[in-house]
């Protein structure tokens, strides 16, 4: 390291001349961001309707198939179009078997996998997406092998802007409100819901069914801002690493040098120190025989 600084002097202020630099770069940035922003974020309100079949206005049909021995409950909701982002639908009590069929002639997304909770038994779980495996079609069936219950869970689209609040570019708040509207904005119509269990045999006892739709409308849109002294932090952190993954090891290599050269230098004197005592016995020793007898 002395031989470097000695070779260029200036190297140390090269070294500080550029975390200045870098430092200076960064923090530019970071209140660029903050002074002249163009993201917004806007935030969305949900509401939720709930539906229960053995409290609902119209009654659970009941139609038993003397030709294929079943038994089919059906139900229709309906549910507000402006905005509907979720239907979800619960069904108790059920027959081994059963099959719980959702009918909407709009369409809806689903998966066996969406909306319920992952224990990563499933290999898809670790990376589902319903815009990749989700069915969007007119109708969706689940069946209770074991009966009991079965949980359905729909999207009515798969952009994930209308709904759980987004971000959008816009110049100024006006733009940024305007545009929020348009990506939550939606009308899914017809908005009724048909949903049906098909049970084995001639069954008597109805089961429970219970359905959830969610809405989601505008609430609020802010620009998306950022604390520059924690950003600050951030970058001057950032810098500090950069340069000591850089200099801790030439540090360590000249350190390690210097170590060694001092024990290099210590076994030299240790060295030198024999020999000039072996020299100072050798004169002594010459001088005794040349003495006069």
């Amino acid at each position: 390291m002395r031989k470097a600084l000695a070779q260029n002097p200036n190297l140390l202020r090269t070294l500080v001349g550029l975390s200045v630099t870098l430092i200076f770069m960064l923090s530019y940035a970071v209140y660029g961001a903050t002074v002249s922003p163009s993201v917004y974020i806007y935030q969305t309100e949900a509401t939720v309707d709930t539906y229960n079949a053995s409290e609902a206005d119209e009654e659970v049909q009941r139609y038993y198939n003397d030709d294929d021995n079943t038994t089919t409950w059906s139900w229709q909701i309906n549910a507000n179009d402006a905005n509907l982002t979720w239907v979800n639908i619960t069904a108790t009590e059920l027959s081994d078997g059963a099959v719980l069929r959702v009918t909407n002639i709009a369409k809806l997304y689903s998966h066996e996998l969406l909306g319920n909770t992952y224990d990563l038994q499933n290999p898809l779980e670790e990376e589902f997406s319903c815009a990749d495996l989700c069915d969007y079609d007119t109708k969706h069936e689940r069946t209770a092998e074991d009966g009991g219950t079965i949980e359905f869970h729909a999207l009515t689209s798969v952009d994930p802007a209308r709904r759980s609040n987004g971000s959008v570019f816009a110049a100024d708040l006006t733009e940024a409100e305007e545009k929020s509207r348009a990506a939550i904005y939606y009308e899914h119509s017809p908005s009724i819901v048909r949903i049906e269990i098909i049970e084995q045999g001639n069954r008597s006892t109805e089961p429970s069914v219970s359905a959830e739709t969610v809405n989601e409308e505008f609430s609020s849109v802010e620009v998306f801002s950022v604390d520059a002294g924690t950003e600050f932090l951030w970058a001057l952190a950032a810098v500090v690493g950069c340069f000591s993954m850089v200099l801790i090891p030439s540090f360590t290599v000249y350190f390690a040098a210097r170590a060694k050269e001092k024990r290099d230098e210590a076994k030299l004197q240790l060295a030198q120190a024999k020999v000039d005592q072996h020299l100072s016995d050798a004169e002594q020793g010459s001088n005794g025989d040349t003495a006069p007898k």
